[in-house]
């Protein structure tokens, strides 16, 4: 199984994350984002978006990471990871949602513009991360995980962009359990780190 991947990406270090915390081996394929290696065969020909991180199990080809957290959970780990029972399903999804919109868009955008130079509106990208960080800490003030009470692909998914925030200027200082959480998932079993995290 490869994952074509790119080292500082959050979202390809969210499904290195969980294959690590369920030992799904997956044969790291590194993309040359600066070369523009991403735009070209065979990512551009998986993922017509030209993003990474892209999955190929066999004749499966993915993109997207949360759709690449779906897949992985459902066909290799266990079901406490993303359960089939609807209501708990959704209750994972809904924060897969979440990742992909207010955090990519929020903390993961704002460290686009500094760490990376992209020209996107930091200022909307600040509010963003305002309006989704104390929402995730009141979650994190009852739960220890953000859903069923235990670890599952809602905080791999939405740990790597939160957790690195501090490169978009984002803090978490006023965020205690968000910090906590943090550290929780860091004592798992199995868990790897990424670039500045």
């Amino acid at each position: 199984m490869k994952l074509y991947d790119l080292e500082v990406s959050g979202n390809c270090y969210k499904v290195r994350l969980f294959a690590a915390l369920t030992g799904i081996k997956l044969e790291l394929i590194p993309v040359d984002f600066m070369a523009g290696e991403h735009k070209q065969e065979p990512v551009i020909g998986i993922n017509p978006l030209g993003q990474l991180p892209v999955l190929c199990d066999g004749e499966v080809k993915l993109w997207d990471s949360q759709a690449i957290l779906v897949y992985l959970a459902g066909q290799y780990a266990d079901e406490s990871w993303f359960p089939k029972e609807p209501i708990a399903q959704a209750e994972v999804m809904q924060w897969l949602s979440t990742a992909a919109n207010e955090i990519q868009h929020g903390p993961g955008a704002a460290r686009l513009v500094d760490k990376f130079g992209f020209e996107l509106d930091k200022a909307t990208a600040l509010a963003t991360a305002d309006r989704i960080l104390p929402i995730l800490e009141t979650q994190l003030a009852q739960h220890d995980w953000l859903a069923l009470d235990r670890p599952t692909i809602a905080d791999c998914a939405v740990m790597p962009y939160v957790g690195i925030s501090h490169e978009g200027g984002v803090s978490l200082e006023s965020y205690p359990n968000i910090r906590a959480w943090i550290d929780r998932i860091k004592g798992l079993p199995g868990f790897i780190t990424m670039p500045a995290l």
